[in-house]
């Protein structure tokens, strides 16, 4: 059977066309059956894609509409807006003399190590000669060249040309030295300001030690110093710290036009030591000395200070028995050694008479002192005594008599420390203290205003978790 091209090709062209369809089923039946589905499928497909064009058109008419409303704010004229240039003339005044104010500047720094007092100048754009001479050669204002101490403050006041105008130097905690620019040339003086006293709050957190923990909270050594004496008699700071330990402390801070220029005693303190709590609060006496107390007026201070030194060890303790590491031989050893850096203060452990001072056999440079009720405390092995010591002397509790050293028979240094009572040795470390009388009944009404006021204050710190207050 022949086929033509053409007709083959009409059969394409002409798809849905209903006579070649059969004319194209009776030359070929099979293939044209193949063709009309091919067809028909393709007929639907395009009417699907139709539907979908449709729905999707509508779906975007509300993207049209928000378009549209962002695109032409309300109100708008998208007409041609006609503009127009305006042009006027303004006077100005003329003045004659027109006044012109002088720049001043200011500068405050801190006195350095390697200060001098050309380079402190300097840094206070000081320039004028006759300024410089001035501050060298005045009877009171040269002293600030010989008082530089790293830290105190300087403040000063110049024009651009660098003439001075105003100085002023921290001389003392409360006493400054002032230049101040006059009609008759610059004029220094010696001023006292008036500090503003106010308590100063914070709390630390025993991580490792009591120093370490009063660096971490910035507060001051001489603070820390103070807490420890205070609550000595209950916390071993050797040995009874445990982390996690913490303690509240209240002291006085010195404030000149709100900055802090120095810190005083401590008011009140708590110590929380392996979950247990101690309180003191300070009351000064009729000459002004601090005394603590605990909250209900009971005194805290001791007749007698379990430890002359601030910080120290036990390196070896009060036996009646022990292995001498010099003689090599058992010998008794009627005190304690307290192992310290050579140069370290001791302290009288009570107010006492000196009753001996110098050199003796193994204790090298010793210091013996003679207490009320039958007491002498004993101090060896010391570098050096306290300018002036001698026998007779009366000395009060914790005043500095000697320092640490290793003159005798020692092996390191230290300080060999000694408690007699009626002339027997006792362990100065578990010997009774006794404690001084508890607060007058004169001054327990004004005591019990000032120590309802600080508990307040230890409360707050400890309920509130405050880290500073100042």
């Amino acid at each position: 059977m022949e086929i033509n091209e053409p007709s083959q090709t009409k059969i394409f062209s002409n798809a849905f066309s209903k006579n070649n369809f059969e004319d194209n089923t009776k030359v070929n039946p099979s293939k044209n059956d193949i063709l009309a589905q091919n067809a028909d499928q393709y007929a639907e497909k395009a009417e699907r894609r139709f539907k979908l064009r449709w729905i999707l058109a509508i779906s975007c008419l509300p993207l049209f509409g928000i378009y549209a409303a962002f695109g032409i704010a309300p109100q708008t004229l998208v007409g041609s807006i006609p503009t127009a240039m305006v042009v006027e003339e303004v006077t100005l005044p003329i003045t004659d003399n027109v006044a012109t104010t002088a720049s001043n500047f200011w500068y405050k720094e801190h006195v350095r190590n390697d200060d001098t007092l050309n380079s402190v100048l300097s840094r206070l754009n000081i320039r004028n000669r006759d300024d410089i001479d001035f501050i060298r050669n005045d009877a009171v204002a040269s002293e600030i060249a010989s008082a530089l101490k790293p830290g105190h403050e300087i403040e000063s006041e110049t024009d651009a040309d660098g003439n001075l105008i105003s100085l002023e130097y921290q001389l003392d905690t409360d006493q400054f030295i002032t230049i101040k620019q006059t009609a008759e040339g610059n004029q220094a003086t010696k001023v006292v300001h008036q500090l503003e006293s106010r308590p100063i709050l914070k709390s630390a957190e025993i991580k490792s030690s009591l120093f370490g923990a009063t660096d971490d909270a910035n507060i001051p050594d001489h603070v820390a110093i103070q807490v420890a004496e205070m609550f000595e008699s209950d916390i071993d700071f050797h040995k009874d710290l445990r982390r996690g330990d913490h303690f509240n402390v209240i002291y006085e801070g010195s404030y000149d036009q709100g900055e802090l220029l120095k810190t005083g005693d401590v008011l009140a303190a708590e110590f929380v030591n392996n979950g247990k709590t101690y309180r003191a609060v300070g009351y000064r006496d009729a000459n002004n000395e601090m005394q603590y107390y605990t909250p209900e007026g009971k005194s805290l201070h001791k007749s007698f200070l379990r430890s002359p030194l601030e910080f120290t060890r036990i390196s070896s303790g009060f036996s009646l028995g022990r292995f001498h590491p010099i003689l090599q031989r058992m010998k008794a050893h009627k005190g304690v050694d307290m192992a310290a850096p050579t140069g370290t203060r001791i302290k009288a452990s009570g107010d006492a008479v000196v009753e001996f001072v110098g050199q003796k056999g193994g204790y090298g440079n010793m210091i013996m002192l003679k207490h009320a009720n039958g007491v002498s405390t004993v101090y060896g092995h010391l570098s050096r005594f306290t300018a002036g010591l001698h026998r007779g002397e009366k000395v009060a509790q914790g005043e500095v008599i000697g320092f640490v050293g290793m003159t005798g028979l020692a092996t390191g240094p230290h300080l060999h420390y000694e408690f007699l009572v009626n002339g027997q040795n006792r362990d100065p470390m578990t010997v009774a203290l006794p404690k001084a009388n508890p607060i007058s009944a004169n001054n327990l009404v004004a005591f019990n205003s000032i120590s309802n006021q600080l508990s307040a204050q230890l409360n707050l710190l400890g309920t509130s978790n405050i880290a500073a207050l100042e």
